[in-house]
């Protein structure tokens, strides 16, 4: 018996899909089978229902298809992998990736508080035989308050960061939120766009901004030997421990930045930031001082959450990748195969993230591979 969808049936919503439409197919058009529409839905379902590979997702479809088909006809069945494979190779990342930063814009509207901009290797999409190429890198857009991916772009290795930085924030709506970013995106033409785009920024400073982290830190040493006495700061400490240690931290802001200016000119620079931590554990301590260049000129207390809010996209979307979606693990190599099933598991990331329960980001998973209705109504919103 036939159990496919008939043509008058009515089928319950997928909100997302709307903004995938318009989504070039690459496919010749006489010899699709399996529509594109339905390749997102199958594979976006199975993602949110514990899927980490491309065989997954096809016997998801096996399984399943009466819960697909609840959503899309699906006349012919769903794909088997290899034809999964070859689709998601084929579509173009950055389109794919432009219509997944409008679909967050749309459902979330305009970020709050820090953006936090970091990159992440997936380090088994490098092809396995000799000369195969590298494994990619995909940086990421992160809204910490949030706690949900605003967008990504991949380049070959991380040493592109650089380019890839100001293509991601064209795709992002950040107007009024504090882009951060650690020392490789410290470039004063990613400054520029981020204030271009009506942004603020906090990026870390090192060695490859080398006369300004030399006249920054030189500055602050002098400056702390006599007490400050000579610019203007404002300063706070915070204490935090747990698991048998404990970090200090003290945060000063040196606001006095006109001189460094007239030797930089560091597109909107109003203050330098030092952070000098201080960890103990196990009877042993280390000490660590970092610098930052920033568009805002606000005081310690303030500033110092928002260099701790960019460590969000570690602990909150790097880890949750590597750890729930096993990121690291996943075989996923050809074309643009492995940067497109990125998008597919960010856009299950912030699915889950917004659902309604208690559980963990692990048990909203398996719930959604228990729970058909638990599972259609992730996507119906």
């Amino acid at each position: 018996m036939d159990d496919s969808a008939d043509d008058g049936d009515i089928f319950e919503a997928t909100v997302f899909l709307d903004h995938f439409k318009d989504l070039p197919d690459p496919r010749q058009k006489a010899k699709v089978v399996y529509p594109l529409d339905e390749v997102l839905l199958l594979a976006l379902l199975a993602t949110l229902a514990g899927a980490e590979c491309l065989t997954d997702i096809a016997r998801f479809g096996e399984k399943k298809l009466a819960l697909l088909r609840r959503f899309r006809p699906f006349k012919d069945g769903t794909p088997p992998h290899d034809r999964i494979g070859e689709i998601f190779a084929a579509l173009d990342a950055e389109q794919f990736q432009r219509c997944f930063a409008a679909w967050v814009a749309k459902s979330t509207g305009v970020p709050e508080g820090v953006v936090a901009v970091d990159g992440k290797t997936l380090r088994r999409s490098g092809g396995k035989k000799k000369g195969a190429g590298s494994p990619i890198h995909v940086v990421s857009a992160f809204a910490a308050r949030q706690r949900l991916v605003l967008g990504q772009v991949k380049v070959a290795e991380k040493s592109n960061e650089i380019i890839a930085i100001p293509k991601l924030l064209d795709l992002l709506a950040i107007e009024g939120a504090v882009v951060t970013i650690d020392a490789m995106g410290c470039q004063r033409d990613i400054a520029r766009k981020v204030l271009d785009k009506g942004a603020d920024y906090v990026f870390g400073l090192k060695s490859n901004q080398g006369s300004l982290r030399e006249d920054v830190e030189l500055f602050a040493a002098e400056q702390k030997a006599r007490g400050f006495a000579d610019t203007e700061v404002t300063q706070d400490t915070t204490v935090d421990g747990g698991h048998g240690r404990i970090e200090t931290r003290a945060v000063t802001v040196i606001h006095d930045v006109a001189w460094l200016q007239e030797r930089h000119a560091w597109p909107g620079l109003k203050s330098v930031v030092m952070v000098e931590s201080t960890r103990e554990a196990n009877a042993e301590a280390g000490t660590e001082t970092r610098f930052y260049v920033t568009s805002l000129a606000l005081a310690a207390a303030l500033l110092g959450p928002l260099l701790r809010g960019h460590w969000s996209i570690e602990n909150s979307l790097h880890w949750v990748m590597d750890m729930v979606f096993r990121d690291d693990e996943c075989r996923v190599r050809t074309d643009h195969a492995p940067a497109n099933f990125a998008t597919v598991k960010h856009m299950a990331h912030n699915i889950l993230r917004t659902a309604k329960t208690k559980d963990s980001m692990r048990m909203r998973r398996k719930v959604a591979a228990w729970d058909d209705d638990f599972l259609a109504s992730l996507i119906a919103r």
